[in-house]
C-alpha cells in the first residue's frame, strides 16, 4: 500500500502540541490534495512526558493515517529523521518539527515544487526566528561556519523543514554514517534546489532541547565528516611553529656574537612551554576526534533501537 506522500515528524517532550500539529497538518495541507495518499509518521525520541501517550490517543483516532516509531532512549533528532526516511513510503518525504514553529502550509509550496517544477530537494530557510538573541547568535554563528568552510548552498539560518524525493532518501540511507550530518547528507548530493524563505515562529508549548553542547557537537560532526580543514590548519600551524623557531634560533645566535641575549629568565621559557603544549594538545584532540570517528564507524552500532511501532503494515526490526 504505497503512499504519495510521507511526512516525517520527530517527538521528543512535545507534549500537549501534538494533537494541534496533526490538526494544523491535515487542515493546511492534506485537505487540500484530495487526490493524494499520506502517511503521517511520528518517532518518538525517548521522549520523557507524556508525548508518547497523546500519539497513541491520535493513532486509535486515526490509524489510517498515523504511523507511530518508538525509541526506548532518547537517540537524538537526526536518528529519528532518518528511522522516518528508512520506513517511509512515500515518493516524496516531507520532515516538520513538532513544535508549531514551522508553517505546516509551506509543504503545499514543497510539494508543487516536486511535481510541478520535478525538484528533488525543496528546502524551507528560516529568514528570521522569534527567539531569544542568544539562540539566534549562536545559530548564526553555527551555520556561517558551516557554509564558509563546507557547504556553499547552506542557508544562512538553517533548515530542518525539507522536501526530498525518494531518489535523495535512498542515497541518505545508503551512507550509513555513524554520526551523521544530516543536512550535510542532503547537500552533498549537488541536486538542484529550490528554497522558500519563512519566519520561524516561537515556540508556544515547552521549551527547546537544541541545547547549546548538541549545537557543538552537531558542528564537529559536520565539519570532520566533510571536510579536511582541520587538518589543513594543523599543518600550517605547524610550518608557521617551524619558521618561527628558524627566526628566533637566528636571533640569539645573533645576538650571542655580541654579546646580549635577548628574553633570559625563565619567564619566556615558561610562555613558550605553555603555548607550545597547548597548540599540541589541541592537535592531538582533533586527531582523537577523527580517530573516534573512525573506531565508532568500524564498530557499525545501530543509530537506533525500536521499542514499539503502530500503524505499519509490515514488521519491523531493529
Amino acid at each position: 500500500m504505497g503512499k504519495n506522500i510521507s511526512i516525517i515528524i520527530p517527538v521528543y517532550c512535545n507534549e500537549g502540541s501534538l494533537k494541534i500539529t496533526y490538526e494544523n497538518i491535515v487542515s493546511q495541507v492534506i485537505n487540500k490534495w484530495p487526490d493524494k495518499n499520506f502517511e503521517l509518521i511520528f518517532i518518538d525520541d525517548g521522549s520523557i512526558d507524556n508525548s508518547y501517550s497523546e500519539l497513541i490517543n491520535l493513532f486509535h483516532s486515526h490509524p489510517d493515517i498515523i504511523r507511530i516509531i518508538k525509541f526506548p532512549r532518547n537517540f537524538g533528532q537526526v536518528s529519528a529523521i532518518l528511522a522516518g526516511y528508512i520506513y517511509s513510503k512515500g515518493e516524496c518525504i516531507i520532515n516538520i518539527s513538532a513544535d508549531l514553529q514551522d508553517p505546516p502550509s509551506l509543504m503545499n509550496e514543497m510539494i508543487k515544487a516536486y511535481e510541478e517544477e520535478h525538484f528533488e530537494i525543496a528546502i524551507a530557510t528560516r529568514i528570521d526566528r522569534d527567539e531569544s538573541l542568544g539562540r539566534k547568535l549562536t545559530s548564526k554563528f553555527f551555520y556561517n561556519i558551516i557554509k564558509k568552510t563546507i557547504f556553499k548552498t547552506m542557508p544562512t539560518g538553517g533548515f530542518d523543514f525539507v522536501m526530498i524525493s525518494n531518489k535523495i532518501k535512498n542515497i541518505i540511507i545508503s551512507n550509513k554514517e555513524s554520526n551523521p550530518f544530516w543536512q550535510g547528507q542532503i547537500l552533498w548530493t549537488g541536486y538542484p534546489i529550490k528554497y522558500f524563505p519563512y519566519e520561524r515562529k516561537k515556540r508556544i508549548i515547552g521549551e527547546s532541547k537544541w541545547t547549546f553542547s548538541k549545537k557543538i557537537k552537531y558542528l564537529i560532526d559536520g565539519i570532520l565528516a566533510y571536510s579536511y580543514l582541520p587538518l589543513r590548519i594543523m599543518s600550517l600551524l605547524g610550518i608557521i611553529l617551524f619558521l618561527l623557531g628558524i627566526i628566533y634560533s637566528l636571533v640569539i645566535l645573533i645576538n650571542y656574537f655580541f654579546g646580549n641575549i635577548p628574553f633570559k629568565g625563565w619567564a619566556p621559557i615558561m610562555i613558550l612551554i605553555l603555548t607550545l603544549s597547548g597548540i599540541q594538545m589541541l592537535m592531538l584532540g582533533i586527531i582523537g576526534e577523527y580517530l573516534w570517528r573512525t573506531l565508532d564507524q568500524v564498530r557499525n552500532r545501530p543509530q537506533y533501537l525500536i521499542e514499539e511501532t503502530h500503524g505499519f503494515y509490515e514488521k519491523i526490526d531493529n
